[in-house]
């Protein structure tokens, strides 16, 4: 019996730790969907999963979720090649801009911790 209990210590020295996951307000599908742009963006390697991983962790450490939908939903009304009225607020706004900075910054936080 001894023997057993050393070698199950044994093994579960030998099992990498997990990496802390992300704030549970952040809904799987999110993560997955940054982590699988981020890859598409940077590589499909082992390597780019645990950085781009990483990645929205720290994001996701750092800015509410509402807030990261916020940011997202501006980006994405900016990529809109709709000449409406209504899309123009999207572009010019200093609120629309606003929530694209608080995003990009905590984005480059995020790449200088898990790129470098």
């Amino acid at each position: 019996m001894k023997t057993v209990s050393r070698l199950f210590a044994l093994a579960l020295m030998m099992v990498p730790a997990a990496a802390p996951a992300a704030p549970a307000d952040y809904p799987t599908e999110a993560l997955a969907d940054y982590v699988l742009g981020c890859m598409a963006a940077n590589g499909q390697t082992p390597d780019m999963l645990r950085r781009c991983s990483c990645s929205i962790d720290y994001i996701a450490e750092h800015l509410p979720y509402d807030q990261y939908v916020e940011a997202e939903t501006v980006l994405r009304m900016r990529q809109e090649k709709s000449g409406r009225d209504q899309l123009v607020m999207f572009r010019s706004s200093a609120w629309a801009q606003e929530m694209v900075d608080r995003l990009r910054r905590v984005q480059v936080e995020a790449d200088r911790k898990c790129f470098r």
